[in-house]
């Protein structure tokens, strides 16, 4: 409840807060939807982010690892620079929905087949999966430091820009469809709440359970590389906030329910990313810093929790 009511005032500070004109006149609510898009985008990245990482972990059993191992990060990076190293400067031009719904089709489809592959015949492995993943999210950086060498200065600068994640590059014209997307997923996460509670206890105790375990995680891990490929196509890539926003959730909720895990992670990661929008758009005057320091405090997080199970 108190996660909820944090993001509900939060969202609502950031619609209004520093608004010139009296809540009376027309001219209010133009501001208002203007920043609609930003609060909108805001939420939708946090709910993927929170999604994506609870859902991994539950299909990894491993509370330590995020979604971006698996190289997602990596292949948007290299998209967005094939971009600009095949269309120049012109690639600010190549925007729209159309782009992004090829870029996440690219990241879905990678991801699927990869899946498919790993956990067939006698792959049904998910250290081989995160091994490939790691090895494959180098390779697509290697490739993608190879083009950036390539590039002109002025191209560069672009890439760079393309590749610094943020919220205010968020699209109102993608904002229903993806909203809708992450909606029908949070509803049939929600709904097989159960499911994920059986999978979460390993391969053998959920298969002695009668459960389909290979077919589960597959689909499960398409499911976070659908959250993850609509959360970086918004604003970019996001490495860290996931993690900080699942450890802060199980410290909430002390038990392995997905029927609490789930909603409390998703009001914790909206209340986390609108809170600090707000004091660093209005209080500090750093707006531009949002995905700055997030990233670092979660990348903190990450450092504390390995060092904390390391002593262990």
């Amino acid at each position: 409840m108190v996660a909820g009511g944090l993001a509900v005032t939060f969202a609502v500070l950031l619609l209004t807060w520093a608004n010139p004109l009296p809540v009376g006149e027309p001219g209010f609510w133009i501001i208002v939807r203007s920043r609609a898009t930003a609060v909108g985008t805001i939420a939708l990245v946090a709910t993927c982010q929170a999604l994506a990482t609870v859902l991994f972990h539950t299909a990894t059993r491993n509370r330590i690892l995020t979604p971006s191992i698996l190289g997602f990060d990596a292949l948007y990076t290299l998209m967005q620079t094939a971009l600009v190293f095949v269309f120049g400067m012109a690639a600010t031009q190549v925007e729209g929905v159309g782009k992004i719904i090829v870029q996440s089709l690219a990241m879905i489809a990678f991801a699927s087949v990869l899946y498919g592959w790993l956990f067939s015949g006698t792959r049904q492995n998910l250290h081989v999966l995160l091994l490939v993943g790691v090895v494959l999210g180098v390779g697509f950086g290697s490739v993608s430091t190879f083009l950036q060498r390539m590039l002109t200065p002025s191209e560069f600068d672009l890439l760079s820009a393309r590749l610094f994640g943020s919220i205010g590059r968020g699209n109102p014209d993608v904002l229903p469809w993806a909203g809708l997307i992450v909606a029908v997923i949070g509803v049939l996460a929600w709904r097989q709440r159960r499911t994920l509670d059986v999978l979460a206890l390993g391969r053998d105790t959920a298969t002695n359970l009668g459960l389909r375990y290979r077919r589960q995680v597959v689909v499960l891990l398409v499911v976070v590389a659908t959250l993850v490929s609509i959360s970086t196509t918004m604003v970019g890539p996001m490495t860290f906030f996931g993690f900080l926003v699942a450890t802060m959730t199980y410290q909430f909720v002390h038990v392995d329910d997905h029927g609490r895990t789930l909603p409390m992670a998703v009001l914790v990661a909206v209340a986390t990313l609108l809170g600090a929008s707000f004091v660093l758009q209005h209080i500090f005057y750093a707006a531009g810093l949002v995905m700055i320091i997030i990233e670092f405090v979660g990348g903190l997080a990450f450092l504390i929790v390995i060092l904390k199970k390391g002593l262990r």
